[in-house]
């Protein structure tokens, strides 16, 4: 069972720009383009960073603390969106992003007596335990058919563990940033964290809503996808996450795909080829030789503890996202604030997917999605709102949450390399979390969050698996 923590509050307060600071206007508004709309369908980001800090309470709040918040201070005149506000309106308006001088982020610090060993590690720990780290972000009103709601983008929390480590916490919605604009904002908040100067222009963010073109009109699809989902659910955005079999009961735990395992894996995917005079897959990168492995090791896990008797033939899907800087027809500065991401969906049949070949079908339904999109990344976009809409409401199919290619361990605030990055993120969704790791060059980190006793199975799976490789 879970020992809940002990907390105790440091400070409560609001971080904003500084006073008299250089944002564009006393009042901003920024569009959705049709790349942001289907963000609005997602449950907020949570992202956690554990740091080592040997240090007591009166060093963290005399020194570490001020310059954590002048530091995010800083870093908000430059990322001012994140300070602002979701505003979200019934039809026929358009959600936007607003900001206002002196919008601000919420900023909590409170004192734990957990072990902070403990929730940093590997292991498979219990998701109640992460609870407290994770901020709230709050919101005025609920989108509806006469009423508009204002959500905020952005809160923090910072958990210290007195002469032991500090966690930094955020949550945020994926509406404002993908995952490269989030990890440019937290390494500008580290750096200025670490040097208390500012970026070169070169790196400064861009906000030309005039880079992303939509070809297609998949913006008035997505809206009217939005408009519909408010009249009748009246919800505010998210609506990933679903009710856990019994949150006491789930743990997570963080895998490593190292070089070596993806090379055994690749040679077992050949070797099952040249036996059945198959074509390789087309596309066995370490990113798709990760995803193919644990998506089995998943399902046969999912056999096993859901005791499944039918779905045989059915389609099993696995999401994933793709990012868009490269796969445009035309460029988009690597600092612009949003998102610049599509959305790939691989299918096989289950039965197969559990056969003898089942890492070959894997691997090519996820490769050949990776080089479907490279072509055309907006091939079947008007689908992907209600394709995810499938994938959220079954628990066959499986998505991926972050990516390996965003170096989040090299996140710095000048308390030197985290110790252990989660996602809170994904808890209830059925997602798995993708990072680079923090250790091995080219290794890759799996996060999943599972029923104690399917974990128990795919943890074995995996390690089977691995040493039944050639």
């Amino acid at each position: 069972m879970a020992q809940l923590s002990k907390l105790n509050v440091i400070e409560q307060c609001q971080v904003s720009t500084p006073q008299n600071s250089s944002t564009p206007q006393a009042c901003y508004h920024l569009p959705l383009t049709f790349l942001d709309i289907p963000w609005l369908f997602f449950s907020p980001s949570q992202p956690l960073f554990f740091y080592e800090f040997p240090y007591p309470t009166s060093h963290f709040t005399s020194i570490t603390l001020p310059n954590l918040k002048h530091s995010l201070s800083l870093t908000l005149q430059l990322f001012y969106p994140f300070a602002g506000a979701l505003l979200a309106r019934p039809e026929p308006g358009k959600p936007e992003l607003v900001y206002s001088q002196g919008d601000s982020v919420s900023f909590t610090v409170v004192e734990s007596n957990a072990d902070f060993g403990y929730l940093s590690g590997n292991y498979q720990r219990y998701v109640e335990e992460f609870n407290t780290l994770v901020p709230q972000l709050a919101s005025t009103g609920a989108p509806s058919s006469n009423c508009a709601a204002k959500i905020s983008l952005l809160s923090v929390q910072i958990t210290l563990f007195p002469n032991c480590g500090i966690c930094i916490g955020l949550a945020y919605h994926h509406v404002v940033a993908d995952k490269r604009t989030f990890n440019n904002f937290i390494k500008t908040w580290a750096s200025l964290s670490r040097h208390s100067f500012f970026p070169t222009k070169s790196i400064l963010p861009s906000y030309d809503r005039k880079a992303i073109v939509d070809p297609y009109k998949l913006e008035g699809i997505f809206l009217k996808e939005w408009w519909k989902r408010i009249s009748s659910q009246g919800a505010i955005i998210g609506n990933t996450k679903t009710a856990m079999l019994d949150p006491t009961s789930m743990v997570r735990a963080t895998f490593l795909m190292d070089l070596t395992r993806m090379e055994r894996i690749k040679n077992w995917i050949v070797n099952l080829c040249n036996k059945g005079n198959e074509p390789l897959p087309v596309h066995l990168s370490a990113y798709v030789l990760t995803c193919a492995f644990v998506w089995i090791s998943l399902i046969k896990s999912q056999e096993k503890y859901f005791n499944y008797k039918c779905c045989g033939q059915n389609p099993n899907y696995f999401g994933f996202i793709a990012g868009g800087l490269t796969r445009l027809n035309h460029p988009v500065p690597s600092t612009y604030v949003g998102n610049c991401v599509g959305f790939g969906r691989a299918a096989a049949i289950r039965s197969e997917l559990l056969g003898d070949n089942g890492i070959v079908v894997a691997a090519r339904a996820i490769g050949n999605t990776v080089k479907k999109l490279d072509k055309v990344i907006f091939g079947g976009a008007e689908k992907w709102i209600s394709d995810w809409k499938i994938m959220f409401e079954s628990d066959l199919h499986v998505m991926v949450s972050g990516s390996p290619k965003v170096d989040l361990y090299e996140t710095d605030f000048g308390l030197g390399r985290p110790k252990k990055i989660e996602d809170v993120g994904v808890d209830g969704t059925k997602a798995i979390a993708l990072t680079e790791s923090r250790d091995v060059s080219g290794g890759i980190e799996v996060g999943l969050v599972l029923p104690k006793p399917q974990m128990d199975y795919f943890s074995t799976y995996f390690i089977e698996g691995l040493n039944a490789t050639p």
